[in-house]
């Protein structure tokens, strides 16, 4: 449409819209610090439901608090959580070098050792352009993941550079990180057997004079030699073709053919052991590939030689002998075989075992180090998480469940939680210790024990007592917070942020007793402390009973008493924060006002319409506020816009006092 009106007429031109849609955050995504048995070393890892969890980090583990807290969570109506893995104390990931490369997990400790395994292959490489490329493929074998990453290069000036690639938080690999050493001249010597050249004419001369059928039984011997002792059945004698059988005509059924009958017979004599044969490019042409898959030896050195007795050799016309050599069946980490430069027999230099480390993580371990993200820092990489669970912060003694564990320090550990929850407007879940198990002992604590008061924070008693899967469903107790946050979660999602987590709907999934069971009297003594205390009721079963924050104690007389209160603030705080981005290096003056006047006002004229403020109107309930009594000039010339927001919360109806007179009786007259 023209934009200078040039003849009589109509002219429509498009506006843009004031209407910057506010929407509101999630309120209930957990983060959950502390030690499991794999994955990923500090790094908060997004996960979805409890399978997300067991292929991340392995799933339940009965010195693994978190792996319980988090269960619990999804049991009790969680959705969404963050998990960052502390690893032991002085634990490290398994190793493999191979030329100059060397491969570390990114998960510490022992778990890997075996476990990972890597392959080199060629296809597709072109060597004339990069001598030092290839493809690796990364086999995690406790859960079947497979990671391919083709055309690598050892050189650091190009693109594919293999740690540019492989460390790559996003896009890299998610079980090993790469490091190399020097600069190779070469790639990595492939993995397994790489045969000769070989045509299916040739292969039909050898067997059969020339015919499409095998005119005697053709066989190979599979035997392995370095680093390991042979398992036994090996050496083994595999038939590959029998007498009069059709031969395959293509490489490819030439190498399906291999590892069939291999296999056949390795299920039987080896289980578990497995061939794989592929087709693979040779210097002038293509030829078969073979694996071995060893449980007892993942990096062997396997061959394949003529057989000395029995079927006639198979080896020689499948280009599979000498002079070829062979390397390791798989660059393997964490096998501790050999000593010394070339000691597994192939191109494998060393495979150094990861260090389960000393112990469970201790204070400094959960803290971490902001510098380098570690710990609880780990979740400073995180959008937006809502609450916080750190369970091995109030982890019980090994050897007495009634005992703090003395590696930790809850009071250290929260403290620094609680600093990153004020700056990444998140809420701090603290669970009472485990010898904290009697009223007087919660008192004492509450009172002076807990040196953390911060709005953004709940402290909850007693511990909870839930069957363990991994010990025949016998009961043992946890802390509280992965159900209490599986908990909030679930009101929220019902009933909204600004309902009190708390009441006869705050029902506890899973949970068969308390460590202690509290009376009325006993709870008034500690309600009034700020303490969130757990009941057991008739027909409503084990429930949250308590909904104040760290500043919740009648003496301190905070605006901040109630835990909805304070979420529903942190909820809208950060959703105007995120929603109000549009206005930066807007022009300054009443036009801009009045638009996020608009904005912001249809924000909280939704959350009003959906119960989240008192009153019977929108005056009554909210107010806001941007004009030039909350901006002045002053403020106009410093770049600032200031708009103020205010609300009306619900505060939950925490006692409720009904009040019962007696009639008198009609009176005659």
């Amino acid at each position: 449409m023209a934009s200078t009106p040039t003849y009589p007429g109509v002219y429509i031109r498009e506006l843009t819209s004031p209407v910057h849609t506010i929407a509101g955050v999630a309120t209930s995504i957990a983060a959950f610090v502390g030690y499991t048995a794999k994955g990923i070393d500090n790094r908060a890892e997004h996960i979805f439901d409890f399978s997300d969890f067991e292929r991340y980090f392995g799933g339940l583990a009965s010195d693994s608090e978190l792996s319980y807290a988090v269960q619990q969570f999804f049991s009790n109506g969680g959705t969404e959580a963050y998990v960052v893995r502390t690893p032991r104390t002085g634990a490290t990931g398994a190793q493999v070098v191979f030329n100059s490369i060397t491969f570390t997990a990114l998960s510490s400790g022992s778990w890997a050792d075996g476990q990972l395994l890597l392959d080199v292959d060629y296809t597709g490489i072109d060597h004339t352009a990069d001598a030092t490329a290839f493809n690796l493929t990364i086999t995690d074998l406790q859960d079947g993941t497979t990671e391919f990453f083709p055309q690598l290069s050892l050189k650091n000036t190009q693109s594919n550079y293999i740690t540019a690639i492989i460390n790559d938080p996003d896009n890299g690999s998610q079980l090993v990180k790469a490091a190399v050493s020097g600069s190779p001249a070469g790639a990595p010597v492939v993995t397994g057997i790489v045969g000769a050249t070989i045509t299916n004419a040739a292969v039909n001369t050898a067997l059969g004079g020339g015919t499409a059928v095998a005119t005697d039984d053709f066989g190979v011997t599979i035997s392995v030699s370095s680093p390991s002792t042979a398992p036994a059945p090996l050496p083994l004698t595999v038939k590959v073709f029998s007498s009069g059988s059709p031969l395959p005509q293509s490489l490819a059924g030439l190498a399906a053919q291999l590892q069939t009958t291999a296999n056949n017979a390795l299920a039987i004599q080896m289980p578990g052991a497995s061939i794989q044969a592929s087709v693979a490019p040779t210097a002038t042409g293509s030829g078969i590939r073979v694996n071995a898959l060893l449980p007892q030896a993942p990096d062997a050195v396997v061959t394949i030689t003529a057989p000395t007795s029995g079927p006639k050799d198979a080896a020689g016309p499948l280009g599979l002998t000498a002079p070829f050599s062979t390397n390791v069946a798989h660059y393997a980490l964490g096998t501790g075989n050999g000593t010394g430069t070339n000691a597994w027999g192939g191109s494998q230099t060393s495979s150094t075992a990861g260090k389960p480390g000393t112990g469970l993580p201790a204070t400094g371990d959960l803290i971490g180090d902001p510098g380098s993200f570690t710990g609880i820092y780990a979740l400073q990489k995180v959008d937006l998480f809502n609450l916080l669970s750190i369970p091995d912060a109030t982890r019980a003694n090994p050897s007495d469940p009634n005992a703090l564990d003395t590696t930790v320090d809850p009071n250290a550990i929260y403290s620094a939680a609680i600093t990153l929850c004020d700056t990444m407007s998140a809420f701090l879940l603290i669970d009472s210790p485990p010898n904290v198990n009697t009223v007087s002992g919660a008192v004492d604590w509450k009172s002076s024990g807990l040196s953390v008061v911060d709005e953004n924070g709940a402290a909850f008693f007693p511990r909870l007592r839930l069957p363990d899967p991994l010990n025949n469903y016998q009961l043992r107790t946890f802390a509280p917070s992965g159900v209490v946050a599986g908990l909030y979660a679930r009101i929220d999602s019902t009933r909204g942020v600004w309902k009190a987590p708390a009441g006869t709907e705050a029902t506890l999934t899973g949970v068969q007793s308390l460590v202690y069971k509290l009376s009325d009297a006993e709870q008034g003594a500690l309600n009034p402390l700020g303490l969130n205390c757990f009941r057991t009721f008739p027909v409503y079963g084990t429930v949250l009973w308590g909904a104040r924050t760290l500043l919740g104690a009648d003496a301190q007389a905070s605006q901040w008493k109630y835990v909805p209160v304070r979420r529903l603030a942190l909820f809208l705080e950060v959703s105007l924060y995120r929603g109000t981005q549009w206005v930066v290096f807007e022009p300054n003056d009443e036009p801009l006002w009045g638009q996020i006047r608009l904005n912001v006002g249809s924000f909280m004229q939704d959350m009003f319409r959906k119960g989240a403020f008192q009153g019977q109107t929108p005056a009554d309930a909210y107010f806001v506020k941007c004009d030039s009594s909350t901006t002045t000039q002053n403020d106009i010339d410093q770049g600032i816009v200031n708009i103020l927001v205010g609300f009306a919360p619900l505060k939950p109806a925490e006692f409720v006092i009904i009040q019962i007179q007696q009639m008198a009786g009609q009176i005659q007259s």
